[in-house]
């Protein structure tokens, strides 16, 4: 089967803005589920350069090999077949290093970063008015950047024009072009990096020096991409092995001891027919006690089961002896996730500003249950609420008032009373006053206070007592929503400057013995939607993903989901609904997309539309 490259977003060389696609004249062949890339078509060797197209994604797991160069090939086909060569499954890019020099493919570092470009790679010969070229020929690889993986296979987005200079000289000999200075890393089209990567959870542990003060290990996911068709499970093994990226590591742990990595000579880890995977590991491994092998096999087994979940048992040996092994609810023994602690009910504010729940997941034998006020004085009380948070364990609540003054917290018990308010903002208007608040893991209160005069993010120890400054190096603007994560170590923050409204993930680090006075802060904002003008609302919707409700300059709004280092995850996203406010969501994705709209409340099933729930109901959540 013969097919021209006619890509799906990929800005190929010598397409300055023309805003029209060239066919590329590379061809394609499929055969056995394998994808050969031939980039070595006769070229001019002046002016611009024809296109380098993205290989459009495949619906089927076809693996795609690029061919080697052709003898005489010329400089514009040696750049073009690299860069195309580049978006290939070969392991080890060794078809890419037949295009480089000796010497530069021993310097050529392809695991050092790899960068994203809007449109993929485009590229200018430079003339010799720009440059010297007595000693080989020169190309400038252009581009807008997207994004960049770096050599921990952390994404983070970026933005601005990508420049890269690509030098050919001539073999004495052979009189065959070879590059003998490659661009940075690996670099391809956005559509190219979304057919060749995978984003993929690794799992540590809150960190031992700024435990959480829960009965149980928290378990908090690391996001990475691998790529997809390259052996993911032993290079994602390898990744976890590594530890924490470095953003993550200040607040988290591995149970593995320092320089554990697999055994010598492991090329590739597949689970057997009983879905169990054996990782042998080397004699750094081989005397850990009982207890820290099983976590060490949790962090496996999490790590496994959102990238390969044929894998149900993790088997892990040292020095090639058996040490321990774990399935998932062994795993589920040693930590926990929020991704798995399903929440018992939706909260939300009825028509008489009270707080009110009906379970999570509708029964399929009642899914019209009627909303039933909790227990307690939040609930049958004389407070009108404008927004509410619930602990949790479901055992309490915070309530701000209509007004956005006060922040009153009482007992989901009946009979409990409420007493003076925890917090009274002194803001003139009711925007300018509390934030919707939120509970973490330790069971602690988190809320801002967006008074101009005087904007904070404070903390409540157990939602009482005298409230906490949380520093905010880096904060630039104020604070407009926010929501902790499950895990106890993320916060999320809708941060409004001027007129733009932008989504931040931050680190919560915690100084300090648990029970003693405790220093914290939050650190390293990372902007989660770049590319939004205004966040509307947001809320945690898995270990490592958000809901995300906003717009994008000029645009209209949309309900989109995020993954915390600021990429696209797979999949689509929730059915389109008109007039959102307000959003909530579980960590657990069998429990409902909730949303306050035009219609009141409504919320998402799996597999059905949006479903109203309460015509008059404003400010859903669940607990966290």
């Amino acid at each position: 089967m013969d097919a021209d490259r006619e890509g799906s977003g990929g800005r190929g060389i010598g397409q300055r803005g023309s805003g029209r696609r060239t066919p590329g004249r590379a061809v394609a062949y499929a055969a056995c589920g394998v994808v050969l890339l031939a980039g070595c078509a006769s070229m001019p060797d002046s002016g611009d350069l024809r296109g380098v197209d993205s290989t459009p994604r495949q619906d089927t797991p076809v693996r795609v090999f690029a061919m080697p160069p052709q003898e005489d090939a010329e400089p514009t086909d040696i750049v073009q077949g690299f860069l195309e060569a580049l978006t290939s499954d070969d392991p080890n890019y060794e078809t890419a290093r037949k295009y480089l020099t000796p010497a530069a493919q021993k310097k050529w570092e392809p695991g050092l970063s790899t960068t994203v470009l809007d449109d993929g790679p485009g590229a200018d010969i430079v003339r010799p008015a720009d440059r010297e070229q007595a000693d080989g020929t020169w190309f400038t690889l252009i581009g807008t950047k997207v994004a960049v993986v770096d050599a921990q296979q952390s994404y983070a987005p970026t933005s601005g024009q990508y420049r890269e200079t690509v030098h050919l000289v001539q073999d004495k000999k052979t009189k065959q072009w070879r590059i003998d200075t490659p661009p940075q890393g690996v670099v391809m089209g956005k559509s190219d990096f979304q057919r060749n990567y995978v984003a993929v959870n690794k799992y540590y542990f809150a960190s031992e020096a700024k435990a959480l003060a829960v009965p149980q290990t928290v378990a908090v996911a690391d996001p990475v991409y691998v790529r997809e068709r390259v052996d993911p499970v032993t290079q994602v093994v390898r990744s976890l092995l590594n530890g924490p990226t470095r953003w993550l590591d200040p607040v988290v742990r591995t149970s593995f001891p320092t320089g554990t990595a697999l055994q010598k000579g492991t090329s590739s880890l597949t689970p057997d027919d009983r879905g169990a995977l054996t990782v042998p590991l080397n004699d750094k491994a081989g005397h850990v006690s009982s207890d820290r092998c099983r976590a060490m096999a949790a962090q496996l087994l999490f790590t496994l089961q959102n990238l390969a979940p044929a894998v149900d048992t993790v088997e892990l040996q040292a020095d090639r002896r058996p040490l321990c092994s774990a399935d998932g609810d062994d795993a589920n023994g040693v930590a926990q996730r929020g991704s798995v602690e399903k929440p018992a009910s939706l909260y939300f504010v009825n028509g008489e500003h009270r707080l009110v729940r009906m379970p999570a997941v509708p029964d399929s034998g009642d899914a019209k249950a009627e909303p039933v006020p909790v227990p307690g004085a939040l609930g049958d009380g004389d407070k009108d609420l404008r927004s509410v948070a619930v602990s949790r364990d479901e055992h309490m609540a915070a309530g701000v008032s209509l007004d956005g003054r006060s922040l009153y917290v009482g007992s989901l018990v009946s009979g409990g009373s409420l007493g003076d308010p925890v917090l009274v903002s002194t803001g003139k208007a009711a925007e300018d006053r509390l934030t919707t608040p939120s509970w973490d893991i330790e069971g602690d209160l988190w809320v801002a206070d967006r008074n101009p005069a005087d904007p904070r993010l404070l903390l409540f120890k157990e939602g009482a007592g005298k409230p906490l400054k949380v520093e905010t190096p880096g904060l630039d603007g104020r604070i407009k929503d926010l929501r902790v994560a499950a895990d106890g170590v993320r916060i999320a923050l809708v941060v409004q400057k001027g007129g733009k409204q932008s989504l931040y993930v931050g680190r919560i680090e915690r100084e300090g013995k648990i029970g003693d006075a405790r220093s914290v802060s939050v650190r390293e904002l990372r902007s989660t939607t770049p590319d939004l003008e205004e966040v509307t609302t947001m809320s945690w919707a898995g270990d490592s993903r958000l809901v995300v409700v906003g717009r994008e300059q000029g645009g209209v709004q949309q309900t989109r989901y995020v993954q915390v280092d600021g990429s696209t995850p797979e999949g689509p996203p929730p059915a389109a609904l008109t007039g959102v406010k307000e959003v909530a969501a579980s960590e657990d994705d069998d429990v409902p997309l909730a949303a306050y709209s035009e219609d009141g409340i409504v919320r998402l099933p799996s597999g059905a539309q949006w479903q109203k729930v309460d015509a008059d109901g404003t400010a859903p959540v669940y607990p966290g």
